[in-house]
């Protein structure tokens, strides 16, 4: 085997490592995207489930100021007439 043949099957075997690191890159990215997807569906939902409820009720969120210690509370109020 010649010295230009070897130095061809380690160019070959440097494409080759290089392209399979590369698809497994590509397919952890591929991996972490369908979580994120999964994950904002997710967050969708509770949130088109909280709209629905504000519509039918008011939502009261109280929260403490981590800075100040006061609380703080939030309304939600849909504009829905309720049935009936």
């Amino acid at each position: 085997m010649s010295l230009r043949e070897v130095v061809d099957l380690v160019q070959k075997n440097q494409l080759g490592a290089a392209a399979e690191e590369q698809a497994l890159d590509i397919e952890k990215l591929k991996r972490r995207l369908d979580m994120l997807d999964q994950r904002l569906d997710n967050i969708d939902s509770m949130v088109t489930a909280i709209a629905e409820r504000v519509t039918r009720q008011p939502i009261s969120i109280s929260v403490t100021c981590p800075r100040c210690g006061r609380e703080i509370e939030i309304a939600l109020l849909g504009v829905e007439k309720p049935a009936g």
